[in-house]
């Protein structure tokens, strides 16, 4: 299965080439989904006009021109499920991408997402049918969001207990650690495996 990375900032704070051990964090991200038993190809989908800059960090660069995540993901969305994941996300764990995909190759939904007990989606760290997902982008813009998180109004998905999963493996919780800062940055380096 393909994995799709989505280093496109649209915040400030979103710097996706921050260096974690001399690594930036986007190419962190693509070494732990290479790392995955069921990933065959990682593209990225960068900014048009930052390819360069990604071009020597990453393998697979996808240059899009678009005014946000979703709308990038929705001109780079390639025609088969793939896993979706964020560029800043270097403590994902292999094991939790092969789990997640064989959920969706059980029963093929329009998407598997891991969910917390308060309801947050994971939207970027799940399974996704591509036709279900352009269709969920498309409502969400019609209905004016802007946010990926949004998504989740329009799908049918099959969602996963973040809390269940953490019960059988604490290290899932990392998965879901995002760099945001230089304290974040500091956390990942100490949690990064040898």
């Amino acid at each position: 299965m393909k994995a799709i990375i989505l280093a496109f900032p649209e915040k400030p704070w979103e710097n996706y080439t921050m260096p974690i051990r001399d690594e930036p964090v986007v190419k962190l991200t693509e070494m732990r989904l290479r790392m995955s038993k069921r990933i065959d190809e990682v593209l990225t989908v960068v900014r048009k006009d930052k390819l360069r800059t990604y071009s020597l960090h990453v393998s697979n660069p996808v240059p899009v021109s678009a005014r946000n995540k979703m709308e990038a993901l929705l001109k780079a969305m390639p025609d088969e499920p793939f896993f979706l994941a964020e560029g800043n996300m270097p403590l994902i764990q292999p094991f939790l991408v092969n789990y997640l995909i064989g959920l969706y190759l059980e029963d093929e939904p329009e998407a598997v997402i891991p969910v917390w007990k308060d309801g947050t989606a994971e939207v970027t760290h799940a399974v996704y049918e591509p036709d279900a997902l352009s269709e969920a982008i498309r409502a969400a813009f019609s209905e004016g969001h802007k946010t990926l998180s949004s998504i989740t109004e329009f799908l049918d998905f099959e969602p996963v207990s973040v809390e269940e999963l953490i019960k059988r493996n604490p290290k899932v919780s990392l998965s879901f650690f995002k760099v945001k800062s230089s304290l974040d940055k500091a956390f990942a380096e100490e949690n990064l495996e040898e």
